[in-house]
């Protein structure tokens, strides 16, 4: 299944996989920078963007609301995009550590 958002940036892999629980958008930035060890602190206006975007190709959907806020979890078809990325990344992963140079290129990467 090759979509035209894939591969996955960084900001969609962390929101999808904040998004195995039900969460609301400021939930979501907080749940990102726990997951990310701080490196990662997404504006709200980019993580309503991409929660748009994510909806729209039905990677993730409205579960209910908590007073003003919507609360979203990822579908079966976002965990589905997740899996394959994990393998393609696992994949580029893997030629780092199958490289036969590995021990004369570590640190240069």
């Amino acid at each position: 299944m090759k979509h035209k958002l894939l591969p996955l940036s960084e900001t969609m892999h962390y929101i999808l996989l904040a998004l195995r629980e039900p969460l609301h958008g400021y939930a979501v930035m907080q749940k990102i920078e726990q997951l990310s060890n701080g490196t990662v602190v997404l504006a709200a206006g980019t993580l309503y963007g991409a929660n748009e975007n994510l909806n729209k190709h039905g990677w993730i959907e409205p579960v209910g609301k908590s007073g003003r806020r919507k609360i979203y979890k990822i579908t079966e078809e976002g965990r589905a995009v997740l899996n394959m990325e994990q393998e393609r990344l696992v994949h580029i992963l893997s030629l780092y550590e199958g490289s036969e140079s590995n021990e004369e290129c570590k640190g240069i990467f």
